[in-house]
């Protein structure tokens, strides 16, 4: 190539790179939230993290983002439709709380993140490995089974005598159940019974609430899925009723009633989605998106609920926490 030619591509060069740039500054990208409960909307607090982490990397809701957002309600038999609203609606990737919505999800195809509470992925077969996910789902999990220990272990501290907790869980999420599994199974190393309460609807509770009745636990652990998390209250007002420790899985539970919980921060897993999110907007397919796992898991007592049931939380305990609500 002569001096000229060489001087013509590079002039060439420099004029298309502008026009590519202004291309991607162009291009809106489209951002699907879906859940169980209630929709993730702009102004939820996790919402503002997925906006906010976007931003930070160049996708601005207003600018180059659209955010749409769609809830079940409870009502899982939904969650088809309402994927196939998003995907009608030509979303770019969908960011997914719950087993029930990363499945709905996988079966039509849309490129997903789930950001919590999806269970053992490669168990339920979500996906193939944590490494290597294939096909079109990646996001954040955890170790269940290190986590229940630990849970459990709060109880005992909470309960020294601790020898029986009833396990709530909905046994209609196959990743609830085996949430649930794990748990057991760390009840049975550390020689604690198990009452297991399997519920599918909510009338379910009622029964749930007799069976601890008639043979009272030592303690609570809740499994946290759309049905359990709607039924809150009703769970926590039986644990004070009955002045029964009970531990759930993320802090959103403990600063809403409940005594304590333990579990990965969500601020950190939706930061963490958002950034996935970053790199599916770039081009990056999410069966490449190694799964993450989540590094900070607060312990959060709630001392008013203590105080309020006659509940005593050992300093030990206290000295633990994370976050104690006052």
């Amino acid at each position: 190539m002569n001096r000229r030619d060489l001087l013509k591509g590079l002039s060439s060069v420099a004029l298309l790179g502008p026009r590519a740039a202004a291309a991607e500054t162009d291009r809106v990208y489209h951002l699907g939230t879906l859940t169980p409960t209630a929709p993730i909307t702009e102004t939820s607090s996790t919402g503002k993290i997925l906006i906010k982490g976007l931003a930070e990397r160049g996708f601005i809701l207003g600018q180059n983002l659209t955010f749409a957002s769609r809830g079940a309600m409870g009502d899982l038999g939904k969650l088809p439709a309402l994927v196939a609203e998003l995907k009608a609606a030509s979303v770019d990737a969908l960011v997914v709380i719950g087993y029930p919505a990363a499945l709905a999800a996988k079966t039509a195809g849309v490129p997903t993140v789930g950001a919590s509470g999806i269970g053992d992925p490669v168990e339920t077969r979500l996906i193939e490995s944590l490494a290597h996910p294939g096909g079109n789902v990646t996001g954040i999990s955890d170790v269940a089974a290190t986590l229940s220990a630990k849970r459990l272990s709060f109880l005992k501290e909470m309960s020294p005598k601790l020898g029986k907790v009833a396990m709530l869980w909905n046994r209609d999420d196959l990743g609830m159940t085996m949430r649930y599994q794990a748990s057991a199974k760390a009840a049975q190393t550390l020689g604690v019974a198990v009452q297991a309460l399997g519920v599918r609807e909510p009338d379910d509770f009622n029964e749930a609430f007799s069976v601890m009745n008639a043979d009272l636990p030592d303690g609570i652990l809740m499994v946290a899925d759309s049905l359990t998390v709607l039924n809150r209250k009703r769970v926590f007002e039986f644990a004070a009723a009955k002045k029964l420790p009970a531990i759930y899985e993320f802090d959103f539970l403990a600063r809403d009633g409940g005594l304590m919980s333990y579990g990965p921060d969500l601020a950190e897993s939706f930061e963490r989605a958002a950034a996935l999110v970053g790199r599916i907007f770039r081009g990056a397919s999410p069966g490449e998106l190694p799964f993450e796992q989540p590094t900070r898991y607060p312990l959060v007592l709630n001392l008013k609920t203590a105080k309020a049931t006659g509940l005593e939380i050992p300093p030990t305990l206290l000295a633990l926490a994370d976050e104690v609500i006052e």
